[in-house]
C-alpha cells in the first residue's frame, strides 16, 4: 500500500483475508530525499501514513510497517525485495501507482517475482472517475486535447449538474461570474478554517521531520492538514458550508496575508485519497440543490475536480515519459536563489513564496499566475520548476504536478492541451491583488529600475514570440498591443529584459 493510496477501498486489498494475507507499507528515506522536500510535504505524508496504519490495525489486519529509522532500506523497491524474499508470498497485489517512476519499480518487480514463481497483480485505481484506459479511447487520435471537451463528457456521462441532456443553468462553464477581485478594501470576515490539533501520532512526525530532515526548506509551524479520514471529511464538510458559497466569485483572486481565502484546501486529502472525488462533487452538488450556494460557485468548483483533475491524470499517462523533458521555448535559465527564502524585491513573488514556505500551499491563481507567470516570461528550465513545485507543495503528487506545471504553467509541450500560453503583465496582478501596492516596482513602467519585472519580461515575451501569437486567435490581441509601441521602445524593453536575466537572483 503505497503512502498516496490511504482507502479502506484500496484495489489492493480486493479479496483481501486476514487469515492468510497482510498488508505492507513503507517509510523509505529515498521518496522523503527524491527532490529537496518541504517539511510539511513529508510530515503530511509519513502522519497519514501512520493514522491509516492504526485504522488497518484496529481492525485486525496483519500489516508489516516499515517507519523511519526502524528498517535500513533506502528505497521501496529495495523494501519491496526484502519483504518478498523473507515472507515468500504466493501473490502480491498492488493498486497501479500514480507516478510513472513508481510504475516502473513495480514492473520490475514483476519480472523479478517471476522469476520466485510469484505472480504481482496490478489493480486499476478506482479512485479515479475514468481510468487510464477510458482516458486514451476518449482522446483517441487527438494532437491537441482539450479540457472543456472532456469535461462536458464527464458531467454527461455521471450525470453531473446535468437536466437531461443540458447543463444546469443553460451554460457549461460561469468563468465571468468567477473573475472577481476584492477592491481597494480587500476581502472581509474570511471563515476561519478548520483546526486539527496534532495528536501523540502527529507530533512524534513533526519532531521527526524537524531532526531528520531539518536542512529542508519551509516550516512546520502552522502544520494543519487533514491527516485521518475523519478530518478530512471535517475539512469538506467546512469548505461547503462556510466558503463555497464565495468560492466561484473570488476563485482567482488574491491579497496580502490572506493565505486560503474562500479556497477548499482539500487536494491533500484527495490525493492522499482520504477523500473519494464522487463525495466531493456529491457534496458541492447537494450545496446548490439546497440552495447553499449559488450554481456559478458549485460549477467552478466541480469543473477542478471532475474536469481537471481526471483530465490532467489522463494527460499525465498519455504524455510520459518524455513530458517530463519537454521544453518547447528551451528555456535554460536556473531557478532564482529567492524561489527557496523569498528574499526579492517583486512583492508579489514574495509574497507567495513566503506564504509557500510558511504552509507548503497557494492556490491555482498564484501557481498560474504569480510564480508560474514569472517562470515562464523570465525563462526558468521547465526542469527546474517543475522539480520546485513538486518540491513545495504538500498536495503535488507528480501525476497531477507534472502537466500542470510541464503544460498549463509553462506551456513547455507545445500547447498540447492549452490554447494559449497563460502570461500577463503586472497590471494583472495589480486587478487582482494588492500585492502592487506597497512594491518597489511599477506595473506600468517597461524599463528602467522601477519598471516591473513581470511587466518588462512580457513584452519581450511577446517580442521575441510575435509571429506565433499572431497566428492564435487567443494572443493576436497582445502582439497587436504591441505593434502599437515604438520600434525604439520596443528594443529598449529587449535590452533592460536581458539585463534582468542577467540578474534574477537580485531582484
Amino acid at each position: 500500500m503505497l503512502g498516496d493510496q490511504l482507502n479502506l477501498d484500496n484495489p489492493a486489498l480486493n479479496g483481501f483475508d486476514p487469515e492468510q494475507d497482510c498488508i505492507l507499507m513503507v517509510e523509505a528515506p529515498a521518496e522523503a530525499t527524491l527532490v529537496w522536500n518541504h517539511k510539511a510535504r513529508i510530515a503530511l505524508f509519513l502522519a497519514a501514513m501512520r493514522h491509516h496504519a492504526e485504522v488497518l490495525r484496529s481492525r485486525g489486519w496483519p500489516l508489516r510497517y516499515l517507519a523511519t529509522g526502524e528498517h535500513t532500506h533506502a528505497s521501496l523497491y529495495a523494501a519491496w525485495q526484502t519483504e518478498i524474499e523473507l515472507l515468500q508470498p504466493e501473490r502480491v497485489c498492488i493498486c497501479e501507482p500514480g507516478e510513472w517512476r513508481l510504475m516502473q519499480q513495480v514492473q520490475q518487480l514483476k519480472t523479478w517475482c517471476a522469476e520466485r514463481s510469484c505472480r504481482v497483480v496490478i489493480e486499476d485505481d478506482s479512485h479515479f472517475l475514468i481510468s487510464s484506459t477510458e482516458f486514451q479511447a476518449w482522446a483517441g487520435t487527438k494532437r491537441q486535447l482539450l479540457m472543456e471537451h472532456f469535461y462536458r463528457h464527464m458531467r454527461r456521462r455521471l450525470n453531473v449538474l446535468m437536466d437531461g441532456s443540458e447543463p444546469w443553468g443553460g451554460q457549461w462553464n460561469f468563468d465571468q461570474e468567477n473573475r472577481g477581485a476584492f477592491g481597494r478594501n480587500g476581502p472581509a470576515d474570511i471563515p476561519a478554517q478548520s483546526q486539527f490539533a496534532p495528536d501523540a501520532i502527529t507530533r512524534a512526525v513533526l519532531t521527526l521531520v524537524e531532526e531528520r530532515y531539518a536542512d529542508h526548506p519551509g516550516s512546520l509551524q502552522n502544520f494543519n492538514w487533514a491527516v485521518t479520514r475523519e478530518q478530512a471529511l471535517a475539512a469538506l464538510a467546512d469548505f461547503i458550508r462556510e466558503r463555497l458559497p464565495e468560492f466561484g466569485k473570488y476563485q482567482d483572486a488574491m491579497w496580502t496575508d490572506q493565505p486560503f481565502l474562500y479556497h477548499s484546501l482539500l487536494s491533500p486529502a484527495l490525493n492522499l485519497k482520504l477523500l473519494n472525488p464522487r463525495e466531493v462533487i456529491a457534496a458541492a452538488e447537494a450545496a446548490w440543490r439546497s440552495g447553499a450556494a449559488p450554481l456559478a460557485a458549485v460549477e467552478g468548483f466541480v469543473r477542478q475536480i471532475l474536469g481537471w483533475r481526471e483530465f490532467i491524470r489522463g494527460v499525465y499517462w498519455r504524455d510520459m515519459p518524455h513530458l517530463a523533458a519537454a521544453n518547447h521555448f528551451d528555456h535554460q535559465q536556473p531557478l532564482p536563489k529567492w524561489f527557496w527564502t523569498g528574499a526579492t524585491q517583486m512583492a508579489c513573488q514574495r509574497a507567495v513564496v513566503r506564504q509557500t514556505l510558511e504552509h507548503g500551499y497557494a492556490h491555482h491563481i498564484q501557481r498560474l499566475m504569480i510564480t508560474g507567470n514569472f517562470a515562464l516570461l523570465s525563462g526558468l528550465s521547465p526542469q527546474a520548476v517543475s522539480e520546485w513545485y513538486l518540491s513545495v507543495y504538500v498536495d503535488a503528487v507528480e501525476w497531477v504536478e507534472l502537466p500542470n506545471v510541464a503544460g498549463m504553467v509553462l506551456y513547455a509541450n507545445g500547447g498540447r492541451f492549452t490554447s494559449k500560453p497563460y502570461v500577463a503583465s503586472g497590471a494583472y496582478v495589480k486587478r487582482m491583488s494588492n500585492y502592487c501596492r506597497d512594491c518597489c516596482y511599477r506595473p506600468e513602467v517597461r524599463t528602467g529600475a522601477e519598471a516591473c519585472p513581470l511587466t518588462v519580461f512580457y513584452w519581450d515575451f511577446l517580442r521575441r514570440h510575435q509571429e506565433t501569437l499572431a497566428a492564435n486567435p487567443r494572443t493576436v490581441l497582445m502582439v497587436k498591443n504591441l505593434q502599437r509601441m515604438a520600434p525604439d521602445e520596443i528594443e529598449a524593453v529587449a535590452t533592460y529584459a536581458e539585463s534582468l536575466r542577467k540578474n534574477l537572483d537580485q531582484l
